[in-house]
């Protein structure tokens, strides 16, 4: 999921700072010139100066990072994540700062009720900055200050580092920059993203960095965190576009119709494509452990939406499976899901449209994966990314390498984090109600990776 604006729970304010010098003295003049004036124009200049006053300071409290988080959720982050979201603040606030002195300095020098009426609809105009301002710092403070307790704050450092980690095997090599991850909790069913490099609510500020919401019952299983910055890499190459066209081109044999439903999903196909790249089946199972949800909601196909209904999207993500790795437990969970969900139940418009989507699944896996792409400068994602790196295969190859050291050592977290991650949540994936013992030593090493941050 993309771009969701919403985190929780809510920071909680504290004081702003006193009415800077400036404003109290324009306050004092436009109390002194009323005495001299005519009673409108005296009414509204002291209206209109105890309003600017107001966001004056309002404007000040913008500049204090803990009216938004507390102090120790800031101290929590990586020092360039921290020094990124505090340094966009603070142009917010060197932004508005030039607004409300001219104001003020206009408020002193009006001396008709329409020139004060000019102040007063600047000042309205600056309030209207300000709310933006606030609700791009109280997005950001509300997600640093999920961070609370060492356990929690070491959890989600480990979920910044390894989605930065994710994105520095692509961008660095296709000549883009790895942004800045901030990892947040909260409830829900789905992981979501704020892009970096998007325009937020005020219209003068891009993202800095890519905030990335992960739900709690995800948090010690997070290869969803891999396909929300598959979302980011996929936006800063322009691959979305790119792969609606071949999706388009590969489902064109089950008619146009399922070709532009197929070519309408692109953007999260990808976010899955990535994924699995990265994680392989564990991306699958743990995708299909959320979605897996009433048969309605598993099969309807929602006009707008970006996402593949359900029902496809596990089947796409079985066919990636067995085109890279041939037989394996994919081939039992794909047997479930379609006893699970019968299309004979379903009304017979949607039957119909999802039996003419499903033949077209195996050529749309190869051309994810397997397809040569522009973004990649000629290259398919799995040049980049090699899934097969993350087989069960390799990854039960590499347990037997590293051993016990492998959730451990430091060198392993530095040099395979991605594969460990894939190798954790796969145990847990095959393990199921006798993984007590993989999830313990998993939740160690993440709880390790991020305090070694």
């Amino acid at each position: 999921m993309v771009d969701t604006l919403r985190p929780r729970p809510r920071a909680v304010p504290v004081e702003a700072p006193p009415q800077p010098a400036d404003t109290a003295a324009a306050d004092d003049t436009a109390t002194a010139t009323a005495a001299q004036e005519g009673p409108d124009t005296a009414a509204l200049r002291v209206q209109t100066a105890r309003q600017l006053a107001h966001w004056t300071a309002a404007t000040e409290g913008l500049a204090q990072p803990e009216n938004f988080a507390s102090a120790a959720a800031w101290a929590s982050l990586e020092h360039r994540l921290g020094l990124a979201l505090r340094s966009e603040l603070q142009r917010a606030v060197d932004r508005l700062r030039p607004k409300t002195r001219a104001l003020a300095g206009a408020l002193a020098r009006a001396r008709t009720v329409e020139e004060v009426q000019a102040v007063r609809r600047g000042v309205v105009a600056v309030r209207r900055d300000i709310q933006r301002v606030e609700t791009v710092a109280d997005f950001y403070g509300d997600a640093v200050n999920t961070r609370t307790g060492q356990r929690l704050a070491a959890l989600l450092r480990a979920c910044d580092y390894l989605a930065v980690r994710s994105m520095t095997a692509v961008l660095p090599r296709l000549g883009q920059p790895v942004p800045e991850v901030l990892s947040y909790i909260d409830k829900g069913m789905g992981a979501s993203i704020l892009r970096a490099g998007v325009r937020l609510w005020d219209p003068a500020a891009i993202s800095p960095v890519a905030a990335i919401k992960i739900t709690r019952h995800n948090l010690l299983r997070p290869t969803a965190l891999i396909h929300e910055t598959g979302h980011q890499v996929a936006f800063q190459l322009g691959w979305n576009e790119e792969l609606a066209r071949a999706l388009h081109t590969a489902a064109r044999p089950g008619g146009e119709d399922v070709a532009d439903a197929w070519a309408r999903w692109a953007q999260e196909i990808a976010a899955d494509a990535y994924a699995f790249a990265h994680t392989g089946y564990a991306a699958l199972a743990a995708l299909h452990d959320v979605i897996a949800g009433p048969p309605q909601a598993v099969t309807t196909i929602l006009v707008g939406d970006p996402h593949p209904p359900a029902y496809l999207r596990v089947l796409l993500g079985a066919a990636m499976c067995r085109d890279w790795y041939g037989s394996g437990p994919w081939d039992d969970m794909e047997r479930a899901w379609l006893r699970s969900y019968p299309l004979d139940d379903l009304p017979t418009e949607r039957r119909d449209a999802l039996r003419r989507a499903v033949p077209v699944i195996p050529r749309l896996a190869r051309a994810c994966l397997r397809q040569s792409a522009s973004a990649f400068r000629g290259r398919p994602l799995a040049e980049l990314l090699d899934p097969g790196r993350v087989s069960p295969g390799e990854l039960a190859a590499l347990a037997r390498r590293g051993g016990p050291a492998l959730y451990t050592s430091d060198y392993w977290a530095d040099a395979e984090p991605l594969r460990i991650l894939a190798l954790g949540c796969l145990r847990l994936s095959l393990d199921g109600p006798d993984a007590q013992q993989a999830r313990a030593e998993f939740e160690n090493w993440l709880l390790a990776l991020g305090r070694k941050g």
